[in-house]
């Protein structure tokens, strides 16, 4: 039962600690910054460009920013001992 309470406490710590996590992407002055939660916390565009192009460098900003996520959720979660996932 103390294995299970101290596997929780670890899985929260590690929640908590991805929480503080951040993502920045910036391509051709469009900027996404993504938290550890998987959550859009900012957007800039570049009105510079036309909708179209905006449109399509934000989805690449936004992949990408997830994708830096994900990388960073995975090492943490692996340099944890002792946690059946």
């Amino acid at each position: 039962m103390f294995d299970k309470l101290k596997q929780l406490k670890q899985l929260r710590d590690l929640q908590n600690s991805l929480s503080q996590e951040k993502a920045e992407v910036e391509k051709e002055g469009i900027r996404v910054i993504v938290n550890g939660k998987m959550e859009i916390e900012k957007v800039e565009l570049n009105p510079e460009l036309s909708k179209e192009e905006q449109e399509k460098i934000l989805v690449n900003c936004i992949n990408e920013a997830m994708g830096k996520i994900k990388i960073m959720a995975a090492q943490k979660m692996s340099q944890m001992q002792g946690i059946g996932l």
